[in-house]
């Protein structure tokens, strides 16, 4: 399980990371035109990879299909959804309520893979909520509907690390599940673009290109890091050590981004939140 924690923490570095990196990205570039930048980009560079990292002789099609089907809103609609929460509501907020993710995942995993939650288990869940309402009780500094992008985006993500363990059970490779995944994501991000067609539509900065390029390399550091995490470690492990991005976030958005503020409340709600998820982790820990 030390290697599961391990690899689940750096992609929680990575995700918190590329969260901050978006902040600048948003400056040049609209969300939507940025993912059309990052996620591509990831992808090109998990085809240049392959030959050289996966075993296609171990290629298992309802596997591939599971990663696939992943793929389409994983990280598509969840980079959307994400980069439009970074924008309205600020790094830091967006990646704590995007922290919720590990709730979903529990669900998902006592019902599809009959992994059984325990007391502690709940007391950490309450933890991670009343850190979550925390830092969504803010009317005034914007419209509470807008706390839905990234309690969306956490709720896919949690989805997907369900299915993404069950297709790795049958084809265990982490590369193999982001490779096809990022491709399958690229055919929703293009979708996406053609349907804004007949919409205004931002103009491609190449500084905000740029940002956005390192985005998507750290989003899919942190992808390749989860898959890897949950082929060696079970979801309920995983998912809330991955969740601890907001921390990365938090400490990282201090330092790089001078409009980035600690407020108490702040503090306080993303201090539930983390203690939460740290207790969800010590208590699957052997």
């Amino acid at each position: 399980m030390s290697a599961a924690l391990a690899l689940a923490v750096v992609a929680a570095a990575c995700f918190g990371l590329a969260l901050v990196l978006t902040q600048f990205g948003l400056r040049h570039m609209r969300a939507a035109d940025g993912a059309l930048i990052s996620i591509p980009t990831t992808a090109l560079l998990f085809w240049a990879l392959a030959p050289f990292v996966i075993d296609f002789a171990g290629f298992e099609l309802t596997a591939a299909a599971i990663f696939a089907a992943v793929g389409l809103f994983f990280p598509a609609a969840v980079t959307l959804l994400t980069y439009e929460a970074n924008q309205r509501l600020g790094p830091t907020v967006a990646g704590a309520l995007g922290g919720t993710a590990p709730l979903f995942a529990a669900l998902a995993a006592v019902f599809f893979l009959g992994e059984r939650p325990t007391p502690l288990t709940a007391a950490a869940t309450l933890a991670v909520v009343a850190g979550v309402a925390i830092l969504g009780w803010q009317p005034a500094r914007w419209p509470a509907r807008f706390l839905l992008l990234p309690l969306a985006a956490a709720l896919l993500r949690g989805l997907a690390q369900v299915a993404i363990k069950l297709g790795l059970t049958i084809w265990p490779s982490a590369f193999a599940a982001s490779l096809i995944g990022y491709s399958a994501s690229v055919l929703s991000v293009v979708a996406d673009a053609r349907l804004r067609r007949g919409r205004a539509r931002g103009r491609v900065d190449r500084r905000g290109a740029l940002w956005f390029a390192l985005v998507g390399l750290g989003n899919g550091a942190a992808v390749l890091s989860t898959y890897a995490a949950l082929a060696r470690g079970t979801v309920t492990l995983v998912a809330p050590a991955v969740a601890s991005y907001p921390l990365f976030a938090l400490l990282l958005g201090a330092l790089l981004l001078k409009e980035q503020r600690i407020t108490p409340r702040l503090a306080a709600g993303t201090t539930l939140m983390i203690a939460g998820i740290a207790a969800l982790i010590l208590g699957r820990a052997p």
